[in-house]
């Protein structure tokens, strides 16, 4: 097997933001790796920090997210050069475009999770007993599993296209040296640590809500995800099934739907990362400063992203789902202003979304949603072969966002219905492109016409599909040269060259 070099650091992360009192006394967020857990409190610390790092902006804070929007086909750029043009032309290389941020980042937060986990279970070896320390590994060992999937998603193909033989990423379980070079592991095998994380985890977590942090039901929408990757549809509709007859959540009223992208920790979030003015909030780099127009926000926001054609087909003019979405109107009389196409679910502009907070950057990330799960239900029961009727029920929920829906039964559900309804309801959400992925869906970019800016050439045509001959590689993100120059050896993705 080949060799992939993680480049990191192998450090505490902060809890809350780096600071230095007049008197020079240890922090009371940080503290060195290899010392810093010796009880329950000391790990809370370091689980903070670890949250805390999820939300920076080559993770859920952008770059996750901006993956899922951008080349998923239900947005569109207004020109190049105001962000996330790469991703919409799929235009990557193992120079531009890397995005390897994700790659480093993923790892260093990997690692704070290692550090939490082997600090634990060496604590619990030597006698400790403390249902907190069982919560704050179960957590741990979750977001392990969560960093895993989602970096595996990025740079491994979909476990259902070759049953997982293709390369993903490292495992990495322990803490390693900062230059340690570890080999790079099939999808299968990534997807095989995920499932033992997870449910190693599940008993260990709290069932309680509590903004920011994982708990029990988190790692059940997680573990469903994973299932869904690998076509184990009975597995993750029991996960998901956990979830929505637990009592702990319920779906949003079309009457609610859209005042509930104002609030912190709305009772439809599962998994709900908090960002707070001055500790975290990304403002110029944020995820929403790439959909808000100038005229009502920061003067630094790219307003680069709108809503196509292709997702504006599927929307009746009624569906509440309208609610989140206004005019641009931000290049003037070229935009197109004959309906609303700029989404601000995660832009605090207009009163239309922004958790009430002082600043309009500083918007939680809701990684998973109780509506997510119903859809992703319905499509395990029909794709598993489950109750039918259980399924439309659980889509027609969602649907009923918009008043002039037609009532799915178990005769006339289908996987397209589904998927079509999740991109009604997750837009902008950065779902869209790896569910497209993972369900083989043909993607289509009707707008590159409307776009102002120059397409490349060979990166991808009018349409997107994983097994494409000519630009289908495109859908993985290449090891940076910067990687290759660490480990000359690393096995590139397919069709990315290498180094030299």
């Amino acid at each position: 097997m080949k060799k992939i070099s993680i480049v990191l650091s192998l450090v505490c992360a902060l809890a809350l933001t780096s600071c230095k009192g007049f008197l020079d006394v240890p922090p009371t967020h940080q503290a060195d790796a290899s010392t810093c857990i010796s009880n329950a409190e000391d790990a809370q610390i370091m689980l903070n920090g670890l949250l805390s790092k999820l939300t920076g902006s080559s993770l859920f804070g952008n770059n996750l997210l901006l993956i899922g929007d951008a080349k998923g086909g239900d947005f569109t750029i207004y020109t190049g050069g105001f962000g996330g043009d790469g991703l919409y032309y799929y235009d990557h290389s193992i120079t531009s475009n890397t995005y390897s941020g994700i790659w480093s980042s993923g790892y260093n937060a990997i690692l704070q999770a290692n550090n939490i986990i082997e600090n634990i279970n060496e604590m619990k070896n030597e006698g400790a007993n403390d249902s907190t320390l069982d919560d704050i590994l179960g957590q741990a060992l979750t977001i392990r599993a969560l960093l895993h999937f989602e970096m595996v998603r990025c740079y491994g193909k979909p476990y259902n296209m070759d049953g997982g033989a293709s390369w993903g990423i490292a495992v990495v379980t322990a803490p390693v040296d900062a230059k340690a070079q570890l080999l790079r592991n099939t999808v299968k095998e990534v997807y095989t640590q995920m499932v033992s994380d997870l449910t190693t985890a599940a008993p260990l977590l709290s069932k309680s809500n509590k903004l920011g942090y994982v708990n029990y039901y988190a790692n059940q929408a997680i573990l469903g995800k994973v299932y869904m990757y690998m076509d184990n549809f009975s597995a993750a509709a029991s996960c998901f099934d956990n979830i929505i007859t637990s009592g702990k959540y319920s779906l949003y009223a079309p009457s609610e739907w859209v005042d509930s992208w104002k609030n912190q920790q709305g009772k439809e979030s599962v998994l709900e990362l908090a960002i707070y003015p001055n500790e975290g909030d990304l403002g110029g780099s944020a995820y929403g400063i790439y959909f808000r127009k100038r005229a009502h926000g920061s003067s630094s926001a790219y307003g680069n992203l709108y809503v196509s054609e292709y997702w504006h087909g599927i929307m009746s003019d009624n569906d509440v789902r309208w609610g989140i979405m206004d005019y641009d109107h931000m290049h003037g009389d070229e935009a197109r202003s004959y309906w609303k196409d700029a989404c601000y679910k995660y832009s605090g502009d207009l009163n239309l979304a922004g958790d009430g907070k002082s600043t309009s950057t500083a918007v939680n990330v809701k990684v998973v949603r109780l509506s997510e799960v119903y859809l992703l239900a319905a499509e395990a029961l029909v794709r598993g072969g489950g109750d039918k009727s259980k399924a439309a029920g659980y889509l027609n929920d969602i649907a009923k966002r918009n008043p002039e829906y037609t009532p799915w039964t178990a005769a006339t559900i289908t996987a397209e219905d589904i998927y079509t309804e999740y991109r009604r309801e997750m837009l902008g959400e950065g779902k869209l492109f790896y569910e497209a992925m993972r369900q083989n869906v043909t993607i289509c970019f009707e707008d590159d016409a409307w776009s102002f800016g120059t397409k490349p050439k060979n990166t991808r045509g009018a349409s997107f599909n994983r097994n494409d001959p000519t630009y289908g590689f495109h859908m993985l993100l290449p090891i940076a040269e910067s990687e290759i120059n660490a480990n000359p050896e690393i096995q590139q993705n397919p069709g990315y060259g290498s180094a030299k």
